[in-house]
């Protein structure tokens, strides 16, 4: 047998985390690297904290960033620094060049994250805390985490994003949370001030802010249960919707693993992708709608569940489903009777795969005993019966019931 040895490769980038302190800050190593690098990459901000340092070329970001990603990655061999905010690979450009160059070539000396100095500044486990980088993203995505009594540390965009958050904690009736503004921190500018959602009144925020939430529930207020089912209420809906018992059943069928794509043909009011977003920040869906009224009531429910993320196809099966990416599950809750949905969707199903689909239709139902006589997989029957007023007293209405066929794709 012959040995093979790997040959050893030499890191020729480095990336150094820089903080509001700058200089003050880096150890001698990465004042040295940052000193003799032929070349420095950051951002306007970095290169001025670094200035006194740097005796090469300083190239900052450009836009799109791919194309200094690009420039970076031409000089392959030769030594580069790039300047990134605390922790490079929490939420930085670490991660992203990471993506294009083998971390054999790369060294990295971080700083403390903006996460780390909030918990340092509050008295706050970090590990007992939720962390969210907003910076660039939905505002939204903090709403699951509003949980009465959680805490909550959240990267923001810029010097509007705290009196955006109080906002959306007032409307979303968390309005008594408290919230802890910590501006610019680690430097000269460091500011702590602290607020109630519903009365903030800071006139203005350095644009480098981290919010940090103590989370109060009002009466009504928004709060998403952590299981499957949640209260059909909590959707906005004309009716089309998977119902929350046959939901949670559903969701249980599709089985989500982390960071899985799922179709949900027929979307109607996207329950059933919305919940299986909400299993894992991972998770991926795309909801097929035909109806563009239903299409756009879609986006409106994952914006408030905090799933912006979830794609929305305003298009008719099977016609739709053409170049979407090959998914790892899918349900069919509306139009699969029609000609050609049921088989373009088993075509598509990623082996190993799960397809769950639903009937409440005579016709749907007799696609769904057929497919199960050729193929296999569970059939099973949902009855549902719900306790309502009869006259005077209390009887068992029972809803329409359901047909779920649920099949792994070999």
């Amino acid at each position: 047998m012959s040995n093979s040895v790997s040959a050893i490769v030499a890191p020729w980038l480095t990336v150094i985390g820089i903080g509001e302190d700058g200089v003050a800050g880096l150890g001698d190593e990465a004042k040295r690297l940052i000193a003799t690098a032929p070349v420095v990459f950051g951002g306007v901000r970095h290169i001025e904290l670094a200035a006194s340092l740097i005796q090469g070329d300083s190239e900052v970001w450009q836009s799109p960033f791919e194309k200094s990603v690009e420039a970076i990655v031409s000089r392959r061999g030769s030594p580069v620094v790039v300047l990134a905010s605390g922790d490079p690979f929490l939420y930085g450009v670490g991660a992203t060049l990471a993506r294009r160059i083998d971390v054999a070539e790369m060294r990295t000396i971080p700083a403390p994250s903006a996460f780390s100095l909030a918990a340092s500044r509050l008295g706050w486990a970090l590990q007992e805390a939720a962390t969210v980088s907003l910076h660039g993203r939905s505002l939204d995505l903090i709403r699951p985490q509003l949980q009465p009594g959680a805490r909550i540390v959240a990267l923001t965009s810029d010097e509007n994003g705290p009196k955006a958050l109080a906002e959306l904690l007032s409307e979303s009736g968390f309005g008594q949370s408290r919230l802890t503004v910590l501006e610019a921190l680690g430097g000269g500018r460091e500011r702590v001030s602290r607020h109630i959602a519903a009365s903030f009144a800071l006139e203005k925020a350095h644009s480098l802010n981290v919010c940090a939430l103590e989370v109060f529930a009002d009466a009504g207020a928004r709060i998403l249960p952590l299981a499957g089912g949640r209260d059909d209420a909590l959707f906005e809906h004309d009716g089309q919707i998977t119902k929350r018992e046959v939901r949670a059943l559903t969701l249980s069928a599709l089985a989500p693993r982390k960071g899985e794509l799922l179709w949900d043909i027929g979307a109607g009011s996207g329950s059933i992708a919305i919940e299986w977003m909400l299993a894992d920040p991972a998770m991926r869906a795309i909801a097929i709608e035909a109806s563009s009224e239903r299409a756009a009531r879609i986006g409106r429910n994952a914006a408030c569940f905090g799933v912006p993320g979830l794609a929305v196809v305003e298009g008719q099966a099977p016609d739709a489903l053409r170049g979407l990416t090959s998914p790892n599950a899918i349900f069919v809750g509306g139009g699969g009777s029609d000609p050609g949905v049921m088989e373009a969707a088993i075509a598509a199903l990623c082996s190993g795969g799960r397809l769950v689909a639903n009937a409440v239709t005579t016709a749907m139902e007799a696609v769904l005993l057929a497919h199960h006589a050729r193929l296999g997989g569970s059939l099973i029957r949902i009855d549902i019966a719900r306790a309502s007023p009869v006259g005077t007293m209390t009887g068992w209405r029972p809803a329409m019931p359901v047909t779920q066929w649920s099949w792994v794709k070999p």
